[in-house]
């Protein structure tokens, strides 16, 4: 995702909240909040997958939570 488009995502909102969309400007805006949504997933994902676990886990170093009610 460029920065240009990130621009433009910015400019339609908030164009949206002063004075409104045309049906192709709202059209315009959802696949690029589209576009950006994939880029992101496809980012954490990426990060996600190369994170490697060094330790296994075990029940002694099982972090404990303390359940406030």
């Amino acid at each position: 995702m460029t920065k240009e488009k990130i621009a433009r995502i910015n400019e339609l909102f908030h164009k949206s909240k002063t004075q409104g969309l045309t049906e192709e400007e709202k059209a315009e805006q959802t696949a690029l909040r589209n576009e950006y949504r994939r880029s992101f997933v496809a980012n954490l994902s990426q990060q996600l997958s190369t994170i490697q676990y060094t330790d296994a886990p075990s029940p002694n170093n099982t972090p404990k939570v303390d359940i406030v009610e």
